[in-house]
Parts: structure tokens; C-alpha cells; sequence
């Protein structure tokens, strides 16, 4: 079992598989409730930039095994496929954003404490999503995947 207390904090991550937008939030576990939790803001980020979400994949870990989450995903009318355990090629996009917002976000300045690592993620995920050029889709930014048109694109971007 993972420690929790103090300095300890986990990251929960949700990569459209088309657009490569992403969103994650730090969340106080890796429990069930926080899993659920972010499900539904995830599903409520993406449907914000008119992403319709159909399916969702997970690993294996017991939060996404719970029968809340099954529930959960039910509710939101999601088909839940999960990875086919140690094989993490099936999860590389999410695997290399990980990797990504190690060395951009998480560990690229000291931060003074956990809140302000946390208050930077938004921040950083906005460039990530909206700015920073992206090799595997043409050196595009993600949300250049979106059919926004001009205006909505002027509404929501700030």
C-alpha cells in the first residue's frame, strides 16, 4: 500500500486518444471516491471543448475495478475497457504525458510546497493543451485537433 500523509498526493490523468487533450488533477488518493471523482470532471472538461466521451480505458489498479466506478461509468453511459495487465504499450500516450509533465510541470523548478505544485498544474496543462507544439500529431498544439470554429476558440481560450 502506497504511504499517504504529507507529501503525498497523486495525479489522475485522462488523455482524449484523438486530440491528445489532456486533463489531470491532483487528488488526495488513488481510491475509489477520488477515482469516481475525477471521472466526472474529466468527462465534464472534455465535454467543455465538445468532446463526446464513449469509452474510457484504465489499468488494473483496485479504484478502477470497484464497483463504484463500474457503476459510475454505467451512469455516464461509458464503455469501460481496461489494459491487459503489463502491457503498457495498450496505455503509451497516457504513459508519455506522464512522462512529459514529469520533466515540464512536476520537476522542472523547485516548488515550495505540494499546493503550489498543484496551483501550477492548470497553468501548465493550458500550455500543454493549447500551445505546445505536439511531434506525433504534426507539431500541432491538441486543441488544433478540435473542430472549434474561430469564435469558439476566441470564447474559450483565455
Amino acid at each position: 500500500m502506497p504511504a499517504e500523509g504529507p507529501g503525498w498526493e497523486y495525479v489522475h490523468v485522462c488523455i482524449d486518444d484523438a486530440s491528445r487533450i489532456d486533463f489531470s488533477k491532483v487528488m488526495t488518493s488513488e481510491r475509489q471516491g477520488c477515482a469516481v471523482a475525477f471521472l466526472k470532471a474529466a468527462i465534464a472538461s472534455h465535454a467543455s471543448l465538445g468532446v463526446k466521451v464513449e469509452r474510457v480505458m484504465t489499468d488494473n489498479g483496485s479504484c478502477y475495478k470497484s464497483f463504484a466506478f463500474r457503476k459510475a461509468c454505467k451512469r455516464l453511459g461509458l464503455n469501460h475497457i481496461r489494459t491487459k495487465p503489463y502491457t503498457p504499450k495498450t496505455i503509451g500516450k497516457t504513459e508519455r504525458f506522464i512522462q512529459t509533465s514529469l520533466r515540464e510541470w512536476a520537476y522542472a523548478r523547485a516548488y515550495n510546497t505540494s499546493k503550489e505544485q498543484a496551483a501550477e498544474l492548470p497553468k501548465w496543462l493550458h500550455r500543454y493543451n493549447w500551445h505546445r507544439p505536439h511531434g506525433s500529431i504534426g507539431s500541432i498544439p491538441p486543441i488544433s485537433r478540435l473542430a472549434l470554429t474561430r469564435n469558439n476558440l476566441l470564447r474559450l481560450h483565455s
